[in-house]
């Protein structure tokens, strides 16, 4: 931790938890032990397509998990996007069959305040649809502090025609999130 190779999360709400996550900081890193460090004897005997199996089949997986971090930053840097919070993270219980991917607060991981909740569909041909609107907003429950808080949907592929018309949801795109000047 000292060195920022692993980086501990815990759950933002407003009250203490004790479900502490471990996260390998760098991407590179990340991606080298999920695939590859363990498959050098494949690649040696010129198995590389064993390799590739292994890379498509988790991808997505994976690829939803990389990105999260990186969406949280670039949403703490877009003050136009969203309400000023001092933190951004996200939340589980202590089975993970709740989890939040955006959880805004004034601090972490014990919060006076929520200010948004949100979720991340992180997908090339899928948008935004009712149902993840609806789960996210079941999902908001679980949250402590969070019952009344805004909901944000950030997603690659956009969003469901039934979901551009829910004046409740902030709606981020790809290009709003890189964007530079105010919206």
């Amino acid at each position: 931790m000292d060195r920022r190779l692993i980086v501990v999360e815990q759950p933002i709400g407003t009250v203490v938890s004790r479900n502490p996550r471990y996260r390998i900081e760098d991407p590179y890193l990340r991606f080298w032990l999920a695939y590859l460090a363990d498959k050098i004897s494949a690649i040696e005997a010129g198995r590389g397509d064993v390799v590739l199996k292994t890379i498509n089949d988790g991808w997505f997986a994976w690829r939803g998990r990389a990105v999260e971090p990186v969406i949280r930053d670039l949403l703490w840097r877009s003050r136009n996007i969203i309400p000023e919070v001092g933190t951004i993270g996200g939340w589980w219980n202590r089975t993970n069959s709740v989890e939040v991917d955006l959880v805004g607060a004034d601090s972490k991981p014990v919060a006076r305040r929520i200010s948004f909740v949100g979720s991340i569909k992180w997908k090339e041909r899928t948008q935004f649809e009712f149902t993840d609107f609806a789960s996210l907003v079941e999902s908001r429950k679980s949250v402590p502090g969070a019952a009344d808080a805004p909901l944000i949907a950030v997603s690659r592929s956009g969003f469901g025609s039934n979901v551009s018309a829910i004046g409740d949801l902030i709606q981020v795109t790809p290009e709003q999130l890189i964007a530079t000047e105010p919206l």
